[in-house]
């Protein structure tokens, strides 16, 4: 199935994957700041953004939206820079370490890798992630992607009252894909990919954490940190974990650094 992707500029390809519930316009700053250098591609997920929804009564996994964006990127003609937030986050480092050459370079914020807790045994994440995989609503196969797991999933990730702190537009875009994603985060939570799995990444990459982020998906970032070859940890002062929207200046300055830097030498 192909999928909506919204591209602009020139030169070496960016690729910018968004989080779970959010399509590719998540990341309009940060592709208007790369666009003068870089061609910018912007994919919406499956049942995301522009591309139909993903019928509620059909099973889905991550390694679906998987499949469907390395028909994508394998199109394309050189190597090419990858970031990811979050969901995307977790996509993206599943792409790094299954074409490891053809990643220029890599940048995650708030990757949920959660299989690298369960490998490890890391006692900090697993305790975190239970506060939110141990509510009775976040396994209900019925309920899942309701506005009542939305609620669970929004609060856990950004504190107690989110949900209904959103405005009702917001509330209602996460309502049109919540079914999707209750699928993403039950198929992720499963995942069991060790962290030496990651050890096949070998281009440079940015590990980023908001200051306030669950600690779950901080023992992430840095357990990657210490098993990506060529990986840098980066905190995030004051953001916790929609830092790329709520502090996207700091969030995206940082991408953007990482990106030029590993980006090839024009030729004169």
């Amino acid at each position: 199935m192909s999928l909506h992707v919204t591209a602009r500029g020139e030169g070496e390809p960016a690729v910018l994957l968004h989080s779970g519930g959010m399509s590719g316009r998540q990341w309009r700053k940060l592709g208007e700041a790369l666009a003068p250098t870089h061609r910018v591609l912007a994919p919406d997920f499956l049942g995301s953004g522009e591309n139909p929804p993903w019928p509620p009564d059909r099973p889905f996994h991550f390694h679906q939206d998987v499949e469907a964006l390395s028909e994508v990127l394998l199109g394309l003609a050189e190597p090419f820079h990858l970031v990811g937030h979050s969901y995307g986050g977790l996509l993206a480092l599943e792409l790094a370490r299954r074409y490891p050459a053809q990643i220029r370079s890599l940048a995650v914020y708030d990757p949920v890798a959660f299989g690298v807790l369960h490998s490890t045994q890391d006692a900090e994440g697993l305790g975190n992630l239970s506060l939110a995989s141990a509510h009775p609503l976040f396994t209900d196969m019925e309920r899942g992607g309701s506005e009542a797991w939305l609620e669970v999933f929004i609060d856990y990730w950004n504190g107690p009252g989110s949900w209904r702190a959103l405005a009702p537009a917001a509330r209602e875009a996460f309502l049109r894909v919540g079914r999707k994603v209750y699928f993403e985060v039950s198929t992720l939570l499963a995942d069991r990919t060790p962290l030496e799995a990651y050890t096949a990444i070998t281009a440079p990459s940015l590990l980023l954490f908001g200051e306030h982020t669950p600690a779950a998906a901080r023992r992430v970032v840095t357990l990657l940190g210490g098993t990506i070859p060529h990986a840098t940890v980066q905190p995030i002062a004051a953001a916790g974990h929609m830092g790329p929207l709520t502090h996207g200046g700091a969030v995206n300055a940082e991408i953007t650094r990482h990106i030029l830097a590993a980006s090839a030498p024009r030729s004169p």
